[in-house]
């Protein structure tokens, strides 16, 4: 007996053709808002000398980290200068902050639905593990015929794909807030909204930056995956390695990808350690 195959392709195809020729005025202005807002943060960045920006995250380190990692910070990101891979650093840098941005104003909201409403977690925490499980560059493919190639395709598959630790971590942290605070709370008559923004928030905010730290991590690895549909940067430069067959190039930008990775990580987790 031969079962027939679900059309589950067709369906998938038919609903964005669906989308994208009723619904392009929609993503077509997102588009332009989003690419303005991409290219205004990253001509800031640019307008900034690079040794000026440097001593910002050397300083940045200095604070929320060790001297070691300022050191490291320092030498790093001279190293990425010296070659010649700074632009590009700086493009990685811009997709990160923005994708890590939208991740975070999309993610808290309803990691906090699913920590106080049973009923909305038990729908979300499923939606999330398909999202974690489904691989990286299965993202791009719907990114392209909503937003085109580019760098505003590239910001749409890293919020998707680094938004789920957001959302668990915030759920996490507001849950394992002690119910003995909550209790006082009630019999001081506290109103829902006292106690999430003056109890609960607070005390789940180191939880709620190791969910920062994790989608930082997240969004650097899928920008670099991003490059195939346009996004540039340091993924742009290992892309180009690959497709011309020059692996000192590739090398040379995957390092400098590593190094961000490691002065973004090492900064996080440790503004993490100050609440």
């Amino acid at each position: 007996m031969i079962i027939p195959k679900l059309p589950l392709d067709a369906a998938v195809d038919t609903f964005i053709d669906y989308t994208t020729l009723h619904y392009s005025f929609v993503t077509k202005a997102i588009s332009r808002v989003m690419k303005i807002g991409i290219d205004s943060v990253n001509d800031f960045l640019m307008l900034i000398p690079p040794i000026v920006l440097i001593l910002v995250f050397v300083a940045l380190a200095w604070y929320f980290s060790t001297r070691g990692i300022a050191v490291f910070t320092f030498l790093g990101l001279l190293f990425i200068w010296n070659l010649g891979l700074w632009s590009a650093s700086v493009s990685t840098l811009t997709l990160v902050l923005i994708a890590t941005f939208l991740s975070m104003i999309i993610g808290i909201p309803i990691g906090i639905l699913a920590a106080l409403n049973s009923g909305a977690r038990r729908a979300i925490m499923p939606v999330l593990d398909f999202m974690q499980t489904m691989p990286a560059f299965v993202y791009l493919i719907p990114a392209i015929p909503f937003f085109g190639l580019g760098v505003v395709s590239a910001v749409f598959t890293t919020v998707i794909f680094s938004m789920p630790p957001a959302i668990r971590l915030t759920c996490l942290g507001i849950q394992q807030v002690p119910n003995e605070y909550i209790e006082a709370a009630d019999s001081f008559g506290a109103t829902r909204k006292q106690k999430l923004f003056q109890i609960q928030l607070p005390l789940a905010m180191p939880t709620i930056m190791a969910g920062v730290n994790q989608t930082i991590m997240l969004a650097l690895s899928m920008v670099v995956i991003a490059a195939m549909i346009g996004a540039g940067g340091l993924g742009g430069e290992v892309w180009r390695a690959i497709q011309r067959l020059r692996p000192g190039m590739g090398f040379e930008a995957g390092i400098a990808v590593v190094i961000m990775a490691i002065i973004l990580d090492r900064i996080t987790q440790n503004i993490r350690k100050k609440f």
